[in-house]
């Protein structure tokens, strides 16, 4: 499970309006049957229009200033393993998604009327997609990139000799680029994966906007205060502030686990993949001393996540950390910045 919260993105030929983001959510509904479609959402109606919600967000920000966001994106990808659990994605996702939000105002350290916030003090609308594609940062692109820089170059000197601006066979060089499609280490349904590619299998995920303000328009809700749980003096009132952003992506996962019966494995946690960066020998300790079954689908998850891994791994756990600590790091820290560990 991998969450990311990201504010609106501002300045330069960004818009102040939700309107671009909400028209991107809909990309997937381009060409598709009424009936067919995935609309958006929120806790308590169905098949909202997308020009419904622009207009809610858009009305919901009085004395933001120019510079503040007005609403923040969540985006929430589970697993391959943890789709296999739903029976259909559409419908659980959108259940699960109506349990998130509850999970996500309660991370709030902020009351409204002196009382704690609620499920109906936000205003947010949520959308499930079923399709993605393959980025410039995804891993499989990354290691591939050097078999297409190279069959890119030999295409370039095709056409120079098509034209006659060199000399050369272009035979070879069309033999050469099918040795490179071919030894490229990341393929799927028998070609070289791309960049801008769809990626196979259940892709399906839930991209919810949720306003800066909350249902009244009065109070400012931003997830991305750096305040886990404090208390200000403001105009003589003591104020409480903050977003516990920890005990939001903890509570995500044990809703997931519960509404779906979810057995979560120690490397699919959370606090597991934020222990590896602060405290590395603590979290090689744990993955040792997990159970054999246990420890076998963790070193699996570890491998498919992209991480580099030693081929033979040392009984010592002081020789387990020192010497895949280097080469698993780096490879972390490239999934957590772009996931909720990085926020």
């Amino acid at each position: 499970m991998y969450i990311t919260i990201t504010p609106q993105k501002l300045g330069g030929n960004y818009s102040q309006s939700s309107a671009g983001f909400v028209s991107y959510l809909e990309k997937e509904n381009e060409g598709v049957e009424e009936g067919a479609k995935e609309y958006f959402f929120n806790q308590y109606e169905d098949a909202i229009s997308p020009e419904k919600v622009v207009k809610e967000i858009d009305n919901n920000t009085a004395k933001l200033k120019k510079k503040e966001p007005k609403f923040y994106s969540i985006t929430v990808s589970p697993s391959r393993y943890e789709l296999k659990r739903l029976q259909n994605s559409s419908k659980d996702l959108k259940r699960y998604t109506r349990e998130l939000m509850k999970d996500y105002v309660a991370c709030f350290n902020r009351e409204i009327d002196g009382r704690p916030i609620n499920i109906n003090d936000i205003k947010y609308y949520a959308k499930i997609e079923h399709s993605r594609s393959y980025k410039g940062t995804d891993r499989q692109v990354r290691e591939n990139q050097p078999y297409a820089t190279k069959i890119l170059q030999l295409k370039s000197e095709i056409r120079k000799i098509e034209t006659e601006l060199m000399q050369g066979s272009i035979q070879k060089r069309e033999k050469e680029i099918e040795k490179l499609e071919t030894r490229a280490p990341h393929r799927q349904d028998g070609k070289r994966i791309v960049q801008g590619m769809p990626k196979a299998g259940n892709q399906s995920h839930i991209h919810i906007i949720v306003s800066r303000k909350d249902a009244s328009n009065s109070v400012s809700l931003s997830p991305g205060s750096k305040y886990k749980a404090s208390e200000v003096n403001f105009n003589g009132k003591t104020v409480k502030r903050g977003f516990d952003r920890d005990r939001f992506f903890e509570k995500a996962e044990k809703t997931f686990d519960k509404t779906f019966s979810y057995q979560r494995n120690f490397v699919e946690t959370y606090t597991a993949r934020k222990e590896f960066i602060k405290n590395p020998n603590h979290y090689f300790t744990s993955l040792i001393g997990l159970p054999a079954n246990e420890k076998a689908l963790a070193f699996k998850l570890i491998r498919e996540s992209g991480i580099p891994m030693m081929p033979s791994i040392p009984t010592s756990q002081a020789q387990l950390a020192l010497k895949i600590f280097n080469r698993l790091k780096k490879g972390v820290e490239v999934a957590v910045k772009s996931s909720s560990i990085g926020i």
